[in-house]
């Protein structure tokens, strides 16, 4: 790379991980209508609608011009904010205030106040650089257009928009991939499209008539720090990963992406030039987490042939980038984590079959797909929780966000800030209340931001058009509400569900515990003798045996069975 010098870039995992919303963006939101959109901004800076980002200007200009919802509008103002890393504190006001409010209309006049602010953070790039937003916002939407889906492709077998694909067989073969997973496609994408997110920074008097460039428009230094949202990189194999526009000023690469002092900008021909010539695929992604990860030694693993099982984690290499966990063809076990592995990492769950998995640290992002017949508990989730082409599985954490694609017949019990996506493909989704606890629990809520109130789970939004039929989801009825307990010991203050059940579910327990004490009543005062309770004990237990098989709660308990040092080794 002798044009690029030592400097090798890469895309930032998390604004395609966690800031594309896993579906084919709006008609409106494409590469025309945004230039359009930062234009008419640009405009009105003056009454603070850029370089600033604001909640009323935004959906000013996304409900006028690009003809989004507000729903829509406010998940993309609100997804991108959450991207700019806001210290738990700050999250936990944002909660506070929003639990606060009364009525739709005081939730709006709470929301108007708000404004996307970037928290400066040395090095690193688990949060963009401190500058104003509204130039990485712009980039943040284009980036939705990493789902648009291609008729080219399509054809060619690449992609395929078919709203339901069936899980394959354990031994199969993915069809496609995920794209939000895929570091491989982030480097295509950035490669594909560096000019057009270059033009969209450019400012008016850079622009033709046309909203193009030119050999000589200019590149704002602003511009390139808002870049920095998309790329990092290193200088050689210092192994210190540094924003973009750190590495752009370095004195040796000025002769390359024609940086002058002078009108501190740079030449758009050499900038993208050298760019391309630096792009490489990122070294702390999934591609190397599969190749060079380390594997982990799960605490609880007693039942299933574990050789099918693929677990890996990238090495904490960069302090400020969050690590990388992936299990795959997990099959027939209990497997049970808690510890500063897993603390802050992007955790990707794949092919898990007749599985209890159960991560108890607090997560930054997790992604569970193709996977049937399980049940997965979470500690809390900073970010995102998105469940893909599942058939059957159970999920219950506390997290920000929900969404969920090509899934049939799965329950999500959860505490969510916000509202439950419902993107493409979905048939019988069942949303619950979260009904369990362990020791850490709120400690771990603490410390990623996440409060007890307000609580969306009851109130999902359905996203794509083909997700606009209701009778894809219920709200699990009381009757079938039965509270989950977490079968292993931690250290911890956590005694009970955080914020409790909602009245009717709790009303639910009541009456049956009642039932249980009538019954119980009812054999104590039947006057069996010795022999008859015996027989009458024989027979609950036989009955509860043929339950516990009809239902496969039998695996779960015997997959408990605690080794030689009991299963206090989970929380290790």
């Amino acid at each position: 790379m002798a044009a690029a010098g030592p400097v090798r870039l890469w895309g930032r995992t998390e604004p395609f991980l966690v800031g594309a919303l896993p579906a084919p963006p709006p008609a409106r939101l494409t590469p025309h209508y945004l230039r359009k959109a930062a234009a008419y901004a640009r405009a009105r800076a003056d009454q603070g609608c850029f370089p600033r980002l604001r909640w009323p200007c935004w959906r000013h200009i996304a409900c006028g011009k690009l003809q989004l919802s507000r729903e829509i509008a406010w998940l993309y103002f609100e997804l991108f904010r959450g991207l700019l890393g806001p210290a738990p504190p700050l999250r936990l006001r944002w909660a506070e205030a929003e639990a606060a409010c009364g009525s739709a209309e005081e939730l709006e006049r709470e929301r108007s106040k708000a404004r996307a602010l970037a928290r400066p953070k040395a090095g690193g790039a688990r949060t963009p650089p401190k500058g104003e937003p509204g130039p990485a916002f712009l980039l943040f939407l284009y980036v939705q257009q990493l789902h648009k889906v291609s008729l080219r492709r399509s054809l060619l077998g690449d992609e395929w928009p078919s709203p339901r694909t069936k899980s394959p067989s354990l031994t199969g073969k993915s069809a496609g991939g995920n794209k939000n997973w895929n570091d491989q496609e982030h480097l295509a994408f950035v490669q594909s499209h560096l000019l057009d997110m270059l033009e969209l920074l450019l400012e008016p008097e850079q622009l033709s008539a046309s909203s193009h460039s030119s050999c000589s428009s200019l590149v704002s230094y602003e511009a390139v720090r808002a870049l920095s949202f998309l790329l990092e990189g290193t200088v050689s194999d210092s192994g210190t990963v540094r924003p973009l526009h750190e590495l752009a000023l370095r004195q040796p690469c000025h002769g390359h992406n024609g940086y002058s002092k002078v009108s501190r900008a740079f030449s758009l021909p050499k900038l993208e030039s050298w760019l391309r010539s630096s792009l490489t695929a990122n070294p702390l992604g999934m591609t190397v987490c599969l190749k060079a990860g380390k594997k982990l030694a799960w605490a609880q693993q007693v039942e299933g042939t574990t050789r099918r099982a693929k677990i890996a984690c990238s090495a904490r290499v960069v302090p400020e980038v969050s690590p990388v966990v992936i299990m795959s063809q997990v099959y027939r076990q209990t497997l049970a984590k808690s510890s500063d592995t897993l603390v802050g990492a992007h955790v990707r769950i794949h092919r898990c079959n007749e599985s209890f998995i159960y991560l108890l640290s607090p997560l930054r992002s997790v992604t569970i797909e193709k996977c049937r017949n399980s049940t997965f508990v979470l500690g809390p989730v900073e970010t995102s929780v998105h469940v893909q082409s599942c058939d059957n599985v159970r999920v219950i954490v506390v997290c920000h966000r929900l969404s969920l694609s090509s899934t049939t017949g799965c329950t999500f019990h959860t505490l969510t800030p916000t509202q439950p996506l419902i993107l493409s493909g979905n048939q019988a989704v069942s949303f619950a209340p979260f009904h369990t606890h362990y020791p850490m629990l709120e400690d771990h809520m603490a410390q990623v931001g996440l409060a007890t109130l307000p609580n969306y789970w009851d109130s999902p939004v359905l996203v794509c058009r083909d997700s606009g039929d209701p009778s894809v989801f219920r709200l699990l009825p009381p009757s079938d509400f039965y509270t989950f307990v977490i079968p292993f010991e931690m250290e911890g203050d956590t005694t009970e569900t955080p914020g409790g059940l909602p009245q009717e579910y709790q009303e639910a327990l009541r009456q049956r515990e009642q039932k249980v004490q009538v019954w119980q009543r009812t054999v104590k005062e039947a006057g069996l003798s010795r022999d008859q309770r015996k027989q009458f004990q024989m027979l609950v237990e036989n009955k509860f045996y043929e339950w516990l098989v009809q239902t496969g709660n039998r695996q779960q308990l015997d997959s408990l069975v605690p080794p030689a040092v009991g299963s206090k080794q989970a929380a290790g």
